[in-house]
C-alpha cells in the first residue's frame, strides 16, 4: 500500500481503505479461483494494481467518463483505476467466466458502484466508451478490429477517444501503420524495475456512426 501512495499520494480515506483491502480479498478469492499466479500475488501492489495505475499518469479522467475494460482477467487494470476516479463508470468485460466471478466478489466486497461486468467477448459488447482499456490482450491490429465502432463521439479530454493499453516489450512493428499513436514509458512514473520495458499506448479512434 505504501507504493500505491507513494505516487498517488493525495487519495481519500475512502480510496486508501479500498485499496488497503484490496490484497485480503484478491489472496482470499484466489485461493478458491486461481486467476493470478502466486508470484504475482505476492507483489498485487506493484504488478497489478500500480501497473493500472500508469493509465491514470497519462489522463485524468474526468467526473461521467465511461470506460470499457476489455480482457480484464482478475479486473485489471479495471479495478484499480474503478477506485481512483470514483466518479466514472466502468464496464469490465472478459470471455472467462471464473475470472469475471473474482472480479464480481472483490467488486461486492469493496462495495465498488461504479462498475459492471459481461461474460461475453467484446466483439458482442453493444454501446459506445470514451475510452477503452486493456492490458495486452491481443496485438493492436486485433484490438482495433474487435473494438471498432465503441468509441463515443463527444469529446471531453484533451487526450481524444480511443483505446489505452498497457504493453511491454518493443512496440514498433506493431504500430508501424497507426500514425497518430502515442507511447509513454512507465518508467518516466514510477521508478520500479519492474517497469522499465512496459508502456502506456494511446491509440485515439475515430466515432463510427
Amino acid at each position: 500500500m505504501e507504493l500505491i501512495l507513494k505516487y498517488f499520494p493525495k487519495l481519500t480515506d475512502d480510496q486508501i481503505d479500498k485499496f488497503t483491502r484490496l490484497e485480503g480479498l484478491y489472496q482470499d478469492w484466489n485461493l478458491k479461483i486461481n486467476v493470478v499466479s502466486r508470484k504475482d500475488i505476492d507483489e498485487l501492489y506493484l504488478r497489478h494494481v500500480l501497473h493500472s495505475l500508469a493509465i491514470a499518469k497519462v489522463i485524468d479522467f474526468k467526473p461521467g467518463t465511461n470506460i470499457l475494460d476489455v480482457g480484464t482477467g482478475g479486473g485489471f487494470p479495471g479495478i484499480p483505476l474503478a477506485i481512483l476516479f470514483p466518479e466514472c463508470s466502468f464496464h469490465l468485460v472478459d470471455s472467462i467466466a471464473k475470472k469475471l466471478k473474482v472480479v464480481d466478489e472483490v467488486v461486492e466486497g469493496l462495495g465498488l458502484e461504479n462498475v459492471k461486468t459481461t461474460n461475453k467477448r467484446v466483439e458482442d459488447i453493444h454501446g459506445t466508451y470514451d475510452f477503452i482499456v486493456s492490458r495486452a490482450v491481443a496485438a493492436m491490429p486485433t484490438f482495433v478490429h474487435w473494438v471498432k465502432g465503441k468509441i463515443a463521439k463527444k469529446q471531453n479530454h484533451e487526450l481524444k477517444n480511443g483505446i489505452i493499453y498497457l504493453k511491454g516489450g518493443d512496440l514498433t512493428k506493431e504500430l508501424q501503420n497507426y500514425k497518430t499513436v502515442r507511447i509513454y514509458n512507465i518508467t518516466d512514473f514510477f521508478q520500479e524495475d519492474f517497469f522499465e520495458t512496459k508502456k502506456v499506448v494511446h491509440l485515439p479512434m475515430k466515432y463510427k456512426g
